[in-house]
């Protein structure tokens, strides 16, 4: 049963949604204060969850659309990840409808702290990737492969997602793409894609809050325009330290409200 969405909570919502919708232009880790903050107001976690991966999705396509100048990628690629995401996508996404929700009240606790994990180490991940595509070709890695890897990273992002643009980097990293926007591009569509085809069981499941899902659809894509304005003037590791703190904090209490 879905709660009632209160004027106390639309507020609580709505101003986290903004605040993540910034976060996610600048730094990324915006679900690390939306998931908690459904989740705090009411929402059962798979509710939460799927809630908050159709909230965001409305992000994930502004961001798409604005980095389409700079997906400079072959179409055999494109068009053998894409339908991976999908795919995967769908899997995880019918995965965590058919998780009991005790189950995943327990699990919880552990996916966030694997995506606090992913997100702490990412951006020294992403600089050694960056590091070892330069001498990596796109050959030296078959592309079945690495339809392997993302479809095992789509099924991850269907049945949780916080942390997924990271892992999709090293996918990308090994097709030999040498341009960071391209592969910020790239990742944009396959996130994209992989919360997009999600949406999908969510709905036919009855899943979603609506109410506070749109209401934090608009409010991230208020973040996240505004936050675009004043991207330049903000320190993106300051943001992250505090994103970590935040994520922490978030893994920590959800930890230890499962040990009660």
């Amino acid at each position: 049963m879905l709660p009632n969405l209160t004027f106390v909570h639309s507020l609580l919502l709505f101003a986290t949604a903004f605040i993540a919708g910034g976060l996610n232009a600048v730094a990324g880790g915006g679900s690390f204060i939306t998931f908690p903050t459904l989740i705090f107001t009411g929402v059962p976690p798979i509710a939460a969850n799927a809630t908050n991966n159709t909230a965001l999705w409305t992000a994930a396509i502004a961001s798409a659309g604005a980095y389409r100048q700079d997906l400079g990628i072959e179409r055999r690629d494109f068009i053998v990840l894409c339908s991976v995401s999908l795919v995967g996508g769908v899997i995880g996404s019918v995965a965590l409808l058919y998780t009991s929700p005790d189950m995943f009240k327990k699990l919880t606790p552990y996916l966030l702290l694997l995506a606090t994990v992913v997100f702490t180490f990412g951006e020294p991940f992403k600089k050694w990737l960056q590091r070892q595509s330069q001498n990596t070709s796109p050959e030296s890695v078959p592309l079945f492969n690495l339809a392997l890897a993302q479809l095992a990273i789509a099924i991850y992002g269907g049945f949780f997602g916080a942390g997924l643009g990271i892992l999709m980097l090293a996918t990308l990293t090994f097709l030999g793409i040498k341009s960071i926007h391209t592969m910020n591009a790239f990742k944009a569509f396959l996130g994209s894609c992989v919360n997009g085809i999600a949406i999908i069981p969510f709905i036919f499941a009855g899943v979603i809050a609506w109410h506070q899902a749109i209401l934090m659809a608009v409010g991230g894509s208020l973040g996240g325009y505004l936050s675009a304005h004043y991207a330049r003037k903000l320190e993106p590791h300051l943001i992250r330290k505090f994103v970590i703190i935040v994520a922490f904090s978030m893994t920590i209490y959800f930890f230890v409200q499962g040990n009660r």
